[in-house]
């Protein structure tokens, strides 16, 4: 059922690699001509023209954007039992894992009465964005708003596009989740018009100001995604986020039908979604193509997925061994990496690139998506080469402060002098000869 690559023997040099292996492509450039006079409007006339493409895009016009905090109180309320204690856990975990990702200040004194400090100051302002399209997603509600919390931002505002089957609301689920995380600030507006919204602020309907963020976090479509490329300045961005990609890394040891059901899990998110297996078994590919058969045929959404199965974002690519199966998969370097091999966690080890890591035949993607405790924004496109996944640094700046007495100056300037000089900046040598009367050391 996947197209199928054979390196078997023949793995090329990582950027022959890089053009053979699947991958989904998503031109940004290609929209940004309709998506700036969308983002100019929004800048210019606020909140009416949020409105108007929101009627526009979503078929419905919302009264106002802020959603009223009795609809949060109300859609948590009413929410299925069964799936707020599966929010709660998923909270839960993820907190766990992301306080231990908080840094603590450090000083270094570099001599007697100098230092240097670097302290870690949280964003003051977030827009965190979920999105609303082929489905609905509160579980990027908790992992965009939990590593914001414990980073210590203080502002948090939760967008979410409307939905003409809730009255103009964000999907009743999203709000429930914003409000299980104590997130009271919450937005019905989706697409690019919402990033130019929270990158410009505006005033709502009846008065109430809508705040700038500083930084936007969280994934959405090809529009949203160029929105946030020609905002990014005006705003800080976690990134460009592309199609979801799983890659399997597997040998004759796997079992076909836990390989089949992960690569069906993410093809079930988007036509464009890419499932990719590399293994040193023919055996186990002809055996996952057909379980795919099986799986495709009986899942809920088989049609979408069987496209993006078939596209060329998908495949197998076939090596003869799990070192050259370690090169393919650092040179796609994929959103979300399985590893289900013998000795897997040694395997996993030597993976450099890969957004996340999944380790043996019991920790699959989704579990990730959920309740893992990791978070599931993560780098797609290959961009895990030089990217981290969303996490609590990404909502903390580091700032250096830096603390020299007089006797501390003196010592060090003779140094900053002669490379003012060798710059043929003079000035700099002399900011600080300037504090030195009686000269350098």
């Amino acid at each position: 059922m996947l197209n199928r690559t054979d390196l078997r023997g023949r793995v090329p040099a990582p950027a022959q690699l890089r053009a053979l292996l699947p991958r989904a492509e998503m031109d940004v450039d290609a929209v940004l001509h309709q998506v700036r006079p969308v983002v100019e409007d929004v800048r210019d006339r606020g909140v009416a023209a949020v409105l108007d493409y929101t009627e526009r895009f979503d078929h419905v016009r919302p009264a106002r954007v802020r959603v009223p905090a009795a609809e949060l109180a109300s859609a948590l309320g009413n929410l299925d039992p069964a799936v707020r204690e599966a929010l709660e856990k998923s909270i839960a975990r993820a907190r766990a894992v992301h306080a231990d990702q908080r840094r603590a200040d450090v000083t270094t004194e570099v001599a007697d009465g100098a230092t240097v400090t670097e302290r870690w100051v949280p964003v003051r302002r977030v827009g965190l964005y979920a999105p609303g399209g082929l489905a609905v997603y509160p579980s990027s509600v908790v992992m965009n708003v939990v590593p914001a919390q414990v980073a210590g931002v203080g502002s948090l505002v939760v967008c979410s596009p409307p939905q003409a089957e809730f009255g103009g609301l964000p999907h009743p689920t999203i709000l429930a989740a914003a409000e299980l995380l104590g997130v009271d600030e919450v937005w019905a507006a989706g697409g690019a018009q919402a990033v130019a919204l929270l990158a410009y602020g505006g005033t709502d309907t009846e008065g109430t100001d809508l705040e700038p963020v500083d930084l936007v976090t969280g994934p959405g479509n090809l529009y949203l995604t160029a929105a946030k490329r020609m905002l990014r300045g005006v705003i800080g961005i976690d990134s460009e986020a592309g199609p979801t990609e799983i890659a399997v890394l597997a040998d004759g040891s796997a079992d076909p039908a836990h390989v089949a059901a992960d690569l069906v899990s993410q093809a079930e998110h988007d036509t464009l979604a890419a499932s990719v297996l590399v293994t040193t078994s023919e055996e186990l590919a002809d055996a996952v193509d057909t379980e795919l058969v099986r799986r495709v045929a009986a899942t809920k959404h088989s049609e979408r997925v069987e496209q993006a199965l078939r596209g060329s974002q998908s495949g197998t690519v076939l090596v003869s061994t799990l070192d050259d199966g370690v090169r393919v998969v650092d040179a796609y370097a994929a959103e979300h990496l399985e590893i289900q091999t013998e000795n897997a966690r040694e395997v996993a080890a030597q993976v450099r690139n890969a957004g996340a890591v999944f380790v043996g035949p019991y920790t699959p993607v989704s579990l990730g998506d959920y309740c893992a405790g990791s978070n599931h924004v993560l780098p797609t496109g290959g961009s895990a080469r030089h990217s981290s996944g969303l996490s609590v640094q990404s909502f903390l700046r580091g700032i250096h402060v830096v603390d020299y007495s007089a006797d501390a100056l003196r010592a060090v300037a003779g140094s900053v002098v002669s490379l003012s000089q060798a710059e043929d900046l003079p000035a700099h040598g002399e900011a600080v000869t300037a504090r030195l009367p009686e000269g350098a050391a």
